[in-house]
């Protein structure tokens, strides 16, 4: 159950961080192997059959990611992961069509690298939209339409988010922006190979994927790039022209071939996989919330991925619930800003209480989580909350009916 030895002798955690990264799916890896020794062409050379079987492997691989979205081949370009892939889409997309359109929209709860990209547009003179988002942390197609301007060139909105699981209604803002001859990128690093999505069905003009989320090999993703209606995009990186000159460089055919895998048996497992994660996500947060109480799960309990799961539990530190559950691997938020100490402003922006945020567990379930792990999770999750909450004065006065809000506490 993914407590094999390290060598140290020490068991390693069991495995409940899926959304930070999964394992390789064994399938994957065989795919890849062939590349990684035998044939190591370059996919570029022309002149030889090393060239030629790394190019048919590369093109296979395109193809494969396309059936996943219901795109054409043509229009996946291969790029290092959805980092690149969000920063290429937004900054491509915005230069390209600078002289006329100088505003984008984004949302408050985008990951990290897509609020990045946006921040330094804003210092090359473009204006940005950062819309709030609901309680519930989907984002209000109201205020989405109230925010088009004449020279909006471009809307960001992750579809599924990495530190609460909702899924945004992307459908919908396709719509809205295909009516007003906007582009649309969504980030859907935590949606592909999960839930069924179609660029064509959901007028998706741009978007990111990423390989180690999907139990593909990490430092490789893709980004699909409509060609009708023609999205244009000024490249990141100049060189060889590759990938449609959109992103220059040899493209790495062992991981390409990976995440083509990855995409091809999500395709062959997401119905299984979705029902039954859904079912061990059901299970754990029944059983949690039967045994604890004040548990808060944050994000709207319909609209989400069912395998990311974050719950705050009231008057305990997260970071002590995290090192007493230190035989699972969990997280307090996301990878990237887990080395921070303020509370995550996903957390932030759907209104949680700043005690509330400090006590949040994200809780991953994926292709590979047993039920004996879920309950094995769950039983210590209990077992320290308890613990935890004995030892805590707040949990005593709450139990004394102290109304903590009408505390004056004071600085000494």
């Amino acid at each position: 159950s993914g407590r094999a030895g390290d060598g140290g002798g020490a068991p390693r955690p069991l495995y409940m961080d899926v959304q930070a990264t999964t394992p390789l799916d064994p399938r994957v890896l065989d795919s890849m192997l062939p590349y990684l020794t035998a044939y190591y062409g370059n996919p570029h050379s022309r002149t030889h059959a090393y060239g030629w079987e790394s190019e048919a492997a590369m093109e296979k691989a395109r193809q494969q990611v396309a059936d996943l979205i219901g795109a054409d081949s043509r229009e996946i370009i291969f790029t290092s992961g959805a980092t690149e892939s969000n920063n290429m889409a937004i900054k491509g997309v915005a230069r390209f069509y600078k002289s006329r359109k100088k505003h984008i929209i984004t949302t408050q709860t985008e990951h990290k690298c897509v609020l990045d990209s946006c921040r330094s547009l804003e210092t090359e003179g473009f204006r940005v939209t950062y819309l709030p988002v609901k309680k519930n942390g989907l984002i209000d197609l109201k205020a989405l339409e109230a925010a088009f301007q004449p020279d909006t060139s471009l809307v960001s909105v992750m579809t599924v988010n990495n530190e609460i699981g909702v899924k945004q209604p992307i459908h919908d803002i396709g719509e809205i922006c295909r009516a007003r001859k906007v582009f649309f990128h969504t980030d859907a690093a935590q949606a592909i190979g999960k839930i069924p999505m179609d660029v064509n069905d959901m007028k998706i003009d741009l978007m990111s994927i990423s390989g180690h989320k999907i139990y593909g090999p990490k430092g490789v993703g893709a980004l699909y790039v409509r060609r009708r209606p023609r999205v244009r995009l000024e490249p990141l990186q100049s060189g060889g022209g590759q990938e449609r000159g959109l992103r220059s460089g040899t493209v790495p055919t062992p991981l390409a071939v990976g995440l083509g895998a990855a995409c091809d048996v999500a395709q062959q497992e997401m119905e299984y996989d979705h029902k039954r994660i859904s079912q061990l996500a059901e299970r754990l947060v029944t059983k949690i919330m039967s045994e604890v109480p004040d548990v808060v799960m944050n994000g709207d309990r319909e609209h989400r991925y069912p395998g990311c799961i974050n719950l705050s539990f009231a008057y305990v530190e997260g970071e002590s619930l995290l090192m007493a559950l230190k035989d699972v691997a969990l997280s307090s938020g996301s990878a990237c800003t887990s080395a921070s100490l303020e509370p995550s402003y996903v957390l932030r922006a759907i209104g949680t209480d700043e005690d509330l945020a400090h006590s949040s567990i994200r809780f991953g379930i994926g292709r590979f989580t047993t039920e004996e792990e879920v309950d094995y999770t769950v039983q210590k999750c209990i077992q320290h909350v308890k613990r935890l909450r004995e030892m805590s004065p707040l949990w005593e006065m709450v139990q004394d009916g102290i109304d903590l809000k009408s505390i004056k506490w004071t600085q000494h």
